[in-house]
C-alpha cells in the first residue's frame, strides 16, 4: 500500500509539473491566434499588403530586408519587436549590435505601415506583429508559400544590445555545429534551420560579408569565386567593401529552392550556407529541398511558424507601441 501510495502521489507530482511547465513555456505562445483582429481591426492585412506591393515593386530587395527584420527581432528576446527601437541619449538599442549594424533595414517601410495602420485602428496592432505579418507577405509577393500568421504579440519597452550581441544570431562565419546549437537554444530543430535558412533565395550579401571565402575557401566554384572577386576586392576599406551580391545566384528576387542548388554546386556565397552542404549532418535535407520545392515551402512555413512563437509578449505585458521606433512614454 505504502508503494502504491508512493507511485500514486509520484504520478501526480509529475503532471502538476508537467502542467506548470506548459503553462510556463507554452502560455504566451498558445494566446497567439490568426483571427486576433479579425474584430478590433479587419483591414490589417490589406491595408500592409498595400504598402508592402508598393514598396517591394520599387525595391525588390525590401522583402528580404523585412523577412530578415523578423528572424533578427524573435532571436533575440522573443518576437516583440525590440529590434526596432531606436538609440536614445539614455538607451542603446540592437540596431548598432554587430550582427544588425549596417546589415538589418526596411524600417521606413514599417513606419509607413504602421502609420497607414494607426489611421485605422489606433492603438491596436503591435509593431512585433506587423513584422510577422511583412515577413510573410514578402515571401508571398516574391513567389513563395502563404501560411495563417499567428498574431496576438505586443511590443517590447525596451531592447537589449548585449543580447543582440551575444551570438544569439549565428554570424555568416558559423560552423555547421555553430549553426545547428544556436538554432536548438531556440526550440527550432536542424530541420527548422534548413529550411529557415532558404528565405537566403532572396537575400542579398555585402563583400565584407563574403570576402574571406571567396579569397580563402576551398569547397567553392572557382569559376563562382573568381566571378564574385571581380566585385569585391581582396583589399579591406575600399569602396567595393559595401558591394552586394545576390545569395540565390539565379533568381534573387523569387522565392524559390535554386538557393540549395547552388549549395549542391558549392557556390554559396556565405561560408555558413555552404556548411549545409559540405560533407555533413544535413546535405540530405539541402538535396531533398533542391530537388522538391512543395517539401521546402512546407518545412519553411512550419519552421517561420515556430519562429514566431518564440517568447512573444501577450496579455498585459508590453505595449502597442504608437511609434515602432519609440516606446509610447517616448511620444510626443
Amino acid at each position: 500500500m505504502a508503494a502504491s501510495i508512493s507511485h500514486s502521489a509520484s504520478s501526480f507530482l509529475f503532471i502538476v509539473s508537467f502542467a506548470v511547465l506548459v503553462i510556463f513555456t507554452g502560455s504566451s505562445s498558445a494566446q497567439l491566434s490568426k483571427n486576433f483582429y479579425s474584430k478590433s481591426c479587419p483591414q490589417v492585412f490589406s491595408t500592409v499588403q498595400s504598402v508592402l506591393h508598393s514598396a517591394i515593386s520599387k525595391q525588390p530587395r525590401q522583402g528580404a530586408s523585412l523577412l530578415r527584420l523578423h528572424f533578427h527581432d524573435c532571436f533575440v528576446n522573443g518576437c516583440d519587436g525590440s529590434v526596432l527601437l531606436d538609440d536614445t541619449p539614455t538607451f542603446t538599442g540592437e540596431k548598432t549590435a554587430a550582427p544588425n549594424n549596417g546589415s538589418i533595414r526596411g524600417f521606413e517601410v514599417v513606419d509607413e505601415i504602421k502609420s497607414e495602420i494607426e489611421k485605422e485602428c489606433p492603438g491596436v496592432v503591435s509593431c512585433a506583429d506587423i513584422l510577422a505579418i511583412v515577413a510573410r507577405d514578402s515571401v508571398k509577393i516574391l513567389g513563395g508559400p502563404k501560411w495563417d500568421v499567428k498574431l496576438g504579440r505586443r511590443d517590447s519597452k525596451t531592447a537589449s544590445f548585449s543580447a543582440a550581441n551575444s551570438g544569439v544570431i549565428p554570424p555568416p562565419l558559423s560552423t555547421l555545429s555553430n549553426l545547428i546549437n544556436r538554432f536548438q537554444a531556440k526550440g527550432l530543430s536542424t530541420k527548422d534551420m534548413v529550411a529557415l535558412s532558404g528565405a537566403h533565395t532572396i537575400g542579398q550579401a555585402r563583400c565584407t560579408v563574403f570576402r574571406d571565402r571567396i579569397y580563402n575557401d576551398t569547397n567553392i566554384d572557382s569559376s563562382f569565386a573568381k566571378t564574385r572577386q571581380n566585385t569585391c576586392p581582396r583589399t579591406t576599406g575600399l569602396p567595393g567593401d559595401n558591394r552586394i551580391s545576390p545569395l540565390d545566384l539565379k533568381t534573387p528576387t523569387g522565392f524559390d529552392n535554386y538557393y540549395y542548388k547552388d549549395l549542391i554546386n558549392q557556390k554559396g556565397l556565405l561560408r555558413s550556407d555552404q556548411q549545409l552542404f559540405n560533407g555533413g549532418s544535413t546535405d540530405s535535407l539541402v538535396k531533398k529541398y533542391s530537388e522538391d520545392t512543395e517539401t521546402f515551402y512546407s518545412d519553411f512555413v512550419e519552421a517561420i511558424i515556430k519562429m514566431g512563437d518564440l517568447q512573444p509578449l501577450t496579455g498585459s505585458s508590453g505595449e502597442i507601441r504608437k511609434n515602432c521606433r519609440m516606446v509610447n512614454n517616448q511620444w510626443r
